[in-house]
């Protein structure tokens, strides 16, 4: 059987183990989509394209194999820029945060 929507949202929410963090570029260390969703409205334009460009998408595939938020994933995959990539991160905190009340 598979989780509740409220179980879904808290597992997507929820901290990762410090060996799964999402280790960027610029130092950071991330470990929920919270902590990514801040990361991408400020890191620079060029640690965003490190991690996501035309061969990979790092935020997208630990959103996926770490987080398990295929929807996420799959709209950080379509994200064309860090701020369009916030964006999503942002949108996605804010259905998820909803099914937790």
């Amino acid at each position: 059987m598979g989780l509740t929507l409220k179980q879904e949202a808290e597992k997507f929410l929820a901290e990762v183990p410090q060996e799964y963090a999402f280790w960027c570029h610029d130092g950071s260390t991330l470990r929920d989509i919270k902590e990514l969703g801040k990361a991408l409205a400020t890191m620079t334009d060029e640690t965003f394209a490190y991690h996501a460009n035309m061969e990979k998408n790092d935020f997208s595939n630990w959103v996926r194999d770490v987080i398990g938020d295929e929807k996420l994933a799959s709209n950080l995959q379509r994200a064309r820029n860090r701020v369009q990539a916030a964006n999503q991160v942002t949108s996605r905190i804010s259905v998820l945060a909803k099914r937790l009340v």
